[in-house]
């Protein structure tokens, strides 16, 4: 694993997010942000009433709010403990403030997605719903090829690539924390994955809404209570953040690269985390019944500033605090066990026992969601049930395997995975983009009259035509079926 990463996973890595992705992921995010009159900034308080108003699902599908529990459990996972401390110590503190700017800009890349998530998604033969780029791919450009493409993509960066990084943070930290070694969190790992996955999409959005909110709000209480302690060095750290960023200060002095470094680590460690235009929290949006996208739209995107701007920043924060006695950029490459030793350098050795908790189940709890995402795309490649059964022996394998590689192989194959289907989604956000816009038109323009907002897809002169095929041509939940059924 080691000679193939060096020589063929690093390089393809390093070209593609040295020269493509970063200049793609910043100039989409800013042309959707101009043609949406920044909508992340207008429609931030939208965005929050949204959430709350969303709890309760219709039949057939399942609700807002769950679907933003199972989009914020792929999201909220190792991408914010051990993503962000491998982006400290391979970036500098100025890292955080590229995976801010990829997150703000990056929202309304968040709204696109899955406004078209929701346009374009079809009815399942179990009464929900499933959708994503796969569909829009084909649906809105026509192209069936297209969609098959993105779905391998898909299949491939979540169900092994990512569910490998996350098995490996949970390995990571009970190891450094509790001396367990990687092959029994391997067992551990692959004993309770298999009853979830093999249980669907339903039981993963069931766990997820009642597992994530929690662990998050504990985790940013935790870190609120160690920016309490340590208020007083807020201004300081906030400065090296900002000077760090691009390539001066002291902080910045033991890296290699400067600021390239800096933005690089920063933008591949913020799409891993946030997910924003990456394309993979779409097929979640997709499977939520609402009057109209755009609703799912505002719901997903607020689902990065929490992701990123709350959650990340808190991981920043804490190992920012501890300083030099635990954090020395360009030193190693570090992951979640660096976390969890900011944290016990703030609060004690008590704490490393609760941090082991959080760990894992934001962790696990990405698992369940990167799985959801690729049982949907295999729905789309209409996968005969005999090799879904074969794919969810494989994720379980894939867990274990994830726990016993090194950290860096894993990362690398995760990086380039998601390089890749970030680029294919990408190019489809703007080739679709009239639909996602025009939608919003219709949304703003009902909002404005004092209406509940209701989509339709037939006659509706906001959009570029017609969609007769769809589920929203004749009730405002999306709940009638058209010819077309997904397995």
């Amino acid at each position: 694993m080691d000679f193939i990463q060096q020589n063929l996973i690093a390089p393809v890595s390093d070209f593609l997010w040295t020269y493509v992705l970063v200049y793609v992921l910043l100039g989409v995010g800013l042309y959707f942000g101009v043609r949406t009159r920044f909508v992340q900034v207008r429609m931030f308080g939208r965005m929050i009433s949204q959430v709350a108003s969303s709890r309760t699902g219709s039949e057939g599908g399942i609700s807002s709010f769950q679907a933003f529990c199972v989009g914020l459990a792929s999201r909220v996972g190792t991408g914010n403990i051990a993503g962000v401390a491998i982006a400290l110590t391979l970036g500098g503190p100025g890292a955080i403030f590229w995976m801010w700017v990829v997150a703000l800009v990056g929202m309304a890349t968040a709204l696109i997605e899955a406004t078209l998530a929701q346009i374009f998604k079809l009815p399942a033969s179990d009464g929900s719903f499933r959708g994503g780029p796969a569909f829009y791919i084909e649906r809105g450009l026509g192209s069936r090829r297209g969609g098959i493409l993105f779905a391998v993509l898909l299949i491939f960066t979540f169900g092994i690539a990512f569910n490998m990084v996350q098995a490996n943070t949970i390995a990571d930290v009970l190891n450094s924390g509790h001396g367990v070694s990687a092959g029994w969190s391997a067992l551990l790992l692959m004993a309770l994955t298999a009853p979830v996955v093999f249980g669907g999409v339903r039981r993963i959005a069931r766990v997820a809404e009642f597992m994530l909110p929690a662990m998050a709000l504990a985790y940013v209480l935790l870190a609120l209570v160690i920016i309490a302690l340590n208020i007083t060095q807020v201004g300081d750290v906030l400065a090296t953040i900002f000077t760090s960023a691009f390539g001066v200060g002291q902080a910045a002095a033991g890296l290699t690269g400067g600021l390239a470094a800096a933005l690089l680590n920063g933008a591949k460690r913020g799409l891993f985390s946030n997910e924003a235009g990456m394309g993979s929290a779409p097929n979640a949006a997709a499977t939520a019944t609402t009057s109209h996208p755009v609703k799912q739209g505002l719901i997903q995107s607020l689902g990065v500033f929490v992701d990123t701007i709350i959650v990340c920043s808190a991981t920043a924060f804490i190992i920012l605090f501890a300083g030099s006695d635990v954090y020395v950029p360009g030193e190693t490459t570090e992951g979640a066990s660096l976390t969890q030793a900011a944290v016990a350098h703030e609060l004690g050795s008590g704490t490393t026992w609760m941090m082991t908790v959080l760990v894992f189940v934001f962790a696990f709890s990405s698992v369940l969601g990167n799985y959801s995402y690729a049982e949907v795309n295999l729905a789309y490649m209409r996968a005969r049930p005999a090799a879904v059964v074969a794919f969810r022996v494989l994720v379980v394998l894939i867990v274990g395997a994830g726990s016993v590689l090194e950290l860096e192989a894993v990362w690398a194959l995760a990086d380039v995975a998601m390089g890749f289907m970030a680029l294919v989604n990408l190019v489809a956000l703007v080739l679709l983009a009239r639909w996602a816009l025009g939608a919003l038109r219709d949304f703003e323009r009902q909002t404005r009259a004092g209406l509940d907002p209701v989509f339709r897809t037939v006659g509706n002169a906001d959009l570029p035509r017609d969609l007769p095929d769809s589920v929203w041509t004749t009730e405002p939940t999306g709940k009638s079926v058209p010819t077309a059924v997904v397995p």
